[in-house]
């Protein structure tokens, strides 16, 4: 038997360099620690060695598109995890479906990628916009609250408010504004905001949705206070959290953040990453671990076989543990259903960043994620 035949080959596409560089990195190790994790630490399944090669997309579609096609044909990658960018992303799937091999998208978001632009080779274990968006409207949908919205102008952006509007039920949206990715100064967005707002009665809420680079938190040096505007967002990365310590009390929903969710496999991510960076571990390196126990748990039904054919079966369905506990991967459009936690957001000395408090979590069964694909 030849050396390849007795592997399984990942091809890990993501955002190694580019203005998502931190989420990729985090994903990666991530990833590494979800496959020694759910192997126990021999990083093999019924004999065969997992093999991870790594393909930087630089955050550019064309870019991520050749090195997933490079994976396949010169790499010979069996499946592959991946990319960070929603953009990118979007590239993939035809790649994926091109060679009939399956692609784990894990994080990026846009609904799309497990909506409308979906194929039977592409599951995703991150969250989708629809996810967090329900989840954030459970935290700000009350009567006699006023919403603008500020994103990004891509795929992120445009489909997370889309999936937030659809949420929201007795909550009134009075604007969104959308700014480019690169944007750094504020200014003109937030007095279309504020201009919006600020007559409205009842409360106020700016809610934020940005992702990389840029600080659009920046906005509340306008002096929001005096127009009775509140900000509003969802969890993040814990560098761009320190922006939080300014709004105590401030409410969102998050994906996940290392304090929150109570269950072993977290347990062991936190302190296996305490132990090695001396950090605790962020949003993305929870999304990373959990792509790579669903690969191995989908392998060990499979005998370890990671041909497309028998992937698919194993992982439509997959019921597993993950760091956020545990996760179903729905049969029809294949996208990850999982818990979200509505927080509040407190100051402790102890950390460099706003500590979200557990308001309460969201259960999968609580949030009526659309099917977008299609398929029923």
């Amino acid at each position: 038997m030849p050396a390849a035949a007795q592997e399984v080959r990942i091809a890990h596409v993501y955002s190694k360099s580019g203005p998502l560089e931190a989420y990729g990195k985090q994903t990666h190790t991530g990833l590494m620690l979800g496959l020694q994790y759910a192997t126990n630490g021999t990083m093999a399944v019924n004999g065969r060695k997992l093999v991870v090669i790594e393909k930087d997309d630089q955050g550019k579609p064309d870019v991520g598109k050749s090195r997933l096609a490079a994976a396949f044909d010169d790499d010979r990658a069996d499946l592959a995890v991946g990319p960070t960018s929603s953009s990118v992303a979007l590239a993939l799937l035809p790649v994926a479906e091109e060679y009939g091999k399956v692609l784990i998208v894990e994080p990026a978001v846009a609904d799309s990628i497990t909506g409308d632009k979906w194929n039977p080779f592409v599951f995703r274990t991150g969250r989708n916009s629809s996810q967090d968006a329900i989840a954030n409207a459970v935290a700000l949908d009350k009567p006699g609250t006023t919403i603008a919205t500020l994103a990004q102008d891509y795929a992120f952006g445009r489909d997370g408010i889309k999936a937030f509007r659809e949420a929201l039920k007795t909550a009134k949206l009075v604007h969104e504004e959308y700014l480019p990715t690169t944007t750094t100064d504020f200014t003109a967005g937030a007095q279309r905001l504020i201009d919006k707002l600020k007559g409205q009665p009842g409360r106020k809420v700016i809610f934020i949705l940005w992702a990389g680079a840029g600080n659009p938190f920046k906005i509340a040096d306008l002096d929001l206070k005096r127009h009775g505007i509140e900000i509003a967002t969802g969890g993040n990365i814990l560098p761009a959290m320190t922006a939080y310590r300014q709004f105590p009390g401030m409410e969102g929903a998050a994906y996940y953040y290392f304090g929150l969710p109570k269950n072993p496999a977290n347990e062991w991510l936190v302190a296996n990453h305490y132990k090695q960076f001396k950090t605790p571990p962020d949003m993305f390196t929870a999304g990373g671990m959990t792509a790579g126990i669903a690969i191995v748990e989908a392998l060990k039904k499979t005998g370890g076989d990671p041909k497309a054919a028998k992937l698919q079966g194993a992982l439509k369905g997959l019921k597993f543990l993950s760091p956020k506990g545990e996760m179903t991967i729905r049969p029809q459009d294949h996208q990850a259903m999982q818990s979200m936690y509505h927080f509040r957001i407190k100051v402790d000395p102890a950390f460099e960043w706003g500590v979200p408090e557990l308001v309460r979590e969201i259960k999968p069964s609580e949030m009526n994620v659309p099917i977008r694909n299609g398929q029923k």
